[in-house]
């Protein structure tokens, strides 16, 4: 099949043919037909993760068709659409697969990372990490819920209780994550950078109660505000802005270092978070959400051949939503 594989980080990916993955007897053989590039892949390609499974095949939004399927297999039939996300495997034994976050297990295997992933032809899945799909939305536009929608989500159930919630940075994930959070009644207020005129644009269209610079103050203080920028500086920005009680919750897998602040900023009972992957009924939740609720989803689309501009994309912060590579 064909492939972009990353051969050593800091260095392009390279359109390579490369032998089909093996199939046990528990796993799906997936033809992909789409696969969402995430700014994690980004800091794997540039060695802000440690220790990816090398040579490698990115991607971890991979929407394709059930193409073979292991002996053992009860769940997806030939045929059958399915998406595969971030969380590839867990050990299933250990005290958080026992109670429902096996997001923290130890020995996690993740998509793209440390298994093969969706840049390519084929990708294989075990049959308890695939999420099927629903009809409501084409192979381009789900991709994104996959790993945007579903960590975003996992990010918002952390602040449930909250009413006025803010966005600091606003790309993939925090444009879905806006449509649900206002279906789940909630009232977003978007902070990005002064240059970000698209962004802007596509916040106050989406329905933002309110957009304005990551250095301005919303009209009123927030429950909680989740950080999707890599920018540790946004920690104490955020900090200001959120009320007695609240969280500032960081979205992402890698942040630059945060800097000292004032015991002031957090004193009140205020809650410096993160969210680490997703679980397997997160995505299955954030599905069913958008089944119900249509999301307009902004999508840029790369021929797979292309998955070095697609990241440079969004490096170069050119990207308004979503990227989708299409064999």
């Amino acid at each position: 099949m064909r492939a972009m594989v990353l051969q050593r980080v800091r260095e392009p990916l390279c359109l390579q043919e490369v032998l089909l993955p093996d199939v046990g007897d528990l796993d799906l053989l997936v033809r992909v037909k789409t696969c969402g590039v995430c700014r994690t892949d980004l800091h794997i390609v540039e060695g802000e993760l440690p220790c990816p499974k090398l040579p490698l095949i990115l991607g971890h939004q991979v929407v394709g068709v059930v193409e073979k399927t292991g002996a053992l297999v009860t769940k997806f039939s030939l045929g059958q659409r399915v998406g595969i996300p971030w969380l590839g495997g867990c050990c299933m034994q250990c005290e958080f697969c026992l109670s429902g976050r096996e997001n923290l297990c130890e020995r996690a295997v993740l998509t793209g990372y440390l298994r093969n992933g969706g840049y390519a032809e084929y990708c294989a899945v075990g049959e308890s990490f695939a999420l099927p799909l629903p009809t409501t939305y084409d192979d381009v536009q789900v991709a994104p819920l996959l790993c945007s929608g579903a960590i975003g989500y996992r990010a918002l159930k952390k602040v449930e209780a909250g009413k006025n919630i803010g966005f600091y940075g606003f790309g993939s994930s925090a444009h879905i994550l806006l449509q649900i959070a206002k279906f789940l009644g909630k009232e977003i207020f978007v902070f990005t950078r002064e240059t970000s005129m698209g962004s802007k644009h596509l916040a106050h269209k989406l329905g933002a109660a309110w957009v304005g610079n990551v250095e301005e103050k919303p009209p009123v203080l927030l429950d909680a505000a989740l950080i999707f920028a890599p920018v540790g500086a946004l920690y104490p920005q955020a900090l200001r802005v959120v009320k007695k009680g609240g969280s500032v919750i960081s979205v992402g897998i890698h942040m630059s270092d945060i800097p000292s602040f004032p015991y002031a900023l957090l004193w009140g009972e205020r809650i410096l978070s993160s969210v680490a992957n997703l679980t397997m009924q997160d995505g299955r939740e954030m599905l069913e959400i958008a089944d119900k609720t249509p999301l307009h989803l902004t999508t840029t689309v790369f021929p797979l051949e292309e998955a070095n501009q697609a990241l440079a994309y969004i490096k170069e912060g050119k990207v308004r939503g979503s990227i989708v590579l299409q064999l």
